[in-house]
């Protein structure tokens, strides 16, 4: 059994990933990547502060994104820096084993990874905030995927808040610049 996070989680599913997929989420313990990404998100000052607190990136087209993931293990670290901020999570596995976590500043996201032909659909689950249970109500809707467009590894991210609107929505495309 693979002992890297995503191929451990996505076990039997993971060999039919595409291969910009498997390289971006498997091989390394470090891994540098760069691309480019749209990024979007309500400008009222609610959704301001809030990315603003999560570390998110403020909204701007045709931002340079540069991508360090650092994998100990199952837990990796990924660093993202933008044109316009600078984002970084801890993903590891969850509660129950076959769940991702993935912690941004004092707030938690759980999902559940599925692949969705050759890429992975990342299905929240649930959210907590300094470790306690957000109601489904606050939850909002976060959608995820990860998959391969034009040869390279693409992203798309778009997570809402009820009375809040649009956080952030990114999508974008990466290419491995280093591996070790």
């Amino acid at each position: 059994m693979p002992t890297a996070l995503f191929p451990s989680l996505l076990d039997a599913d993971w060999p039919q990933l595409a291969p910009p997929v498997q390289r971006m989420h498997g091989v390394g313990k470090l891994l540098k990547a760069s691309g480019t990404a749209q990024i979007e998100g309500d400008t009222h000052i609610v959704a301001r502060l809030l990315r603003r607190i999560l570390t998110l990136p403020e909204p701007g087209a045709d931002q340079a994104i540069m991508l360090t993931i650092e994998r100990d293990g199952r837990r990796e670290v990924w660093t993202r820096r933008f044109a316009r901020g600078q984002m970084r999570s801890t993903l590891q596995p969850g509660r129950a084993m076959t769940m991702l976590r993935e912690r941004l500043g004092p707030v938690s996201l759980h999902f559940a990874l599925q692949r969705d032909g050759a890429a992975i659909d990342w299905q929240l689950r649930r959210i907590t905030l300094l470790g306690l249970p957000l109601p489904r109500v606050l939850r909002g809707q976060v959608l995820s995927r990860s998959g391969e467009r034009d040869g390279r590894y693409a992203f798309e991210i778009d997570t809402r808040l009820p009375w809040v609107g649009q956080l952030i929505a990114y999508r974008g495309w990466l290419e491995i610049d280093h591996v070790r």
